[in-house]
């Protein structure tokens, strides 16, 4: 009869043994890493637009086809204008982000 063995300790070569598993046999990833992350390549002016369109919707004002232009010139404003629109909506219609 032969002595039981020990559980190897995690290897990089098998990298599911270093992480918990649940009861259906898969593992849990770890979080992403911050420094490893891709830099975001949306243009200020898009991010600021999708912003603007999400805090009018927030605020449970739909904005018609007719808006999308007046958008669109708010987000190439700059960045303090965005900041201040922002915080002006934020203020009117009592919400936070």
């Amino acid at each position: 009869m032969t002595a039981p063995t020990a559980p190897t300790a995690p290897t990089a070569a098998d990298p599911a043994r270093s992480h918990s598993r649940d009861t259906q046999g898969d593992f849990l990833l770890r979080p992403p890493n911050p420094a490893e992350r891709v830099p975001s390549r949306i243009d200020p002016v898009d991010l600021r637009r999708l912003d603007l369109l999400a805090l009018l919707t927030a605020a449970g004002i739909a904005p018609s086809a007719g808006d999308r232009a007046a958008i669109a010139q708010l987000s190439e404003l700059p960045g303090s204008v965005h900041t201040a629109l922002r915080r002006w909506l934020e203020q009117a219609y009592g919400f936070c982000r």
